[in-house]
């Protein structure tokens, strides 16, 4: 099993070549699609729009979401394919990760000239994560 950094690494790198062959242009579920196809001819297990669920506090749960990807069953990945990323952006991945106690994030965006990402990573739910 790979660590969590190489896992990542494999992930960016290979979105890093969608982006290279498809140019930025198409709508997220394109690239979705094409980084699902890529990371399971690579041997990952990767599911797409996975739901996770979101708990409250005294662990009741509330409601759940889905992942546009979420891979070896520990890396959320969110895509976007918009002009730039935002805040809202950011900050619907980390509330995906403070939710579903998820330590690990990538969030990219294709829709730009230039590839976009950015990692996050929760150390201890309840603390800031760590961005990059």
């Amino acid at each position: 099993m790979q660590d969590i950094m190489k896992l990542c690494d494999t992930v960016r790198e290979t979105a890093f070549a969608i982006h290279r062959y498809h140019k930025h242009g198409h709508l997220e579920k394109v690239y979705e699609n094409a980084l699902a196809h890529r990371l399971r001819k690579l041997g990952l297990d990767v599911k797409q729009q996975h739901p996770l669920t979101v708990y409250d506090e005294d662990g009741t749960l509330i409601g759940e979401y889905f992942a546009d990807l979420f891979v070896d069953n520990r890396l959320i990945v969110e895509l976007k394919a918009v002009k730039a990323l935002a805040d809202e952006h950011i900050a619907q991945l980390l509330g995906y990760l403070r939710a579903s106690r998820i330590e690990h994030g990538l969030l990219m965006n294709f829709g730009a000239p230039k590839y976009e990402i950015r990692k996050f990573a929760l150390s201890r739910i309840g603390h800031e994560p760590a961005g990059g």
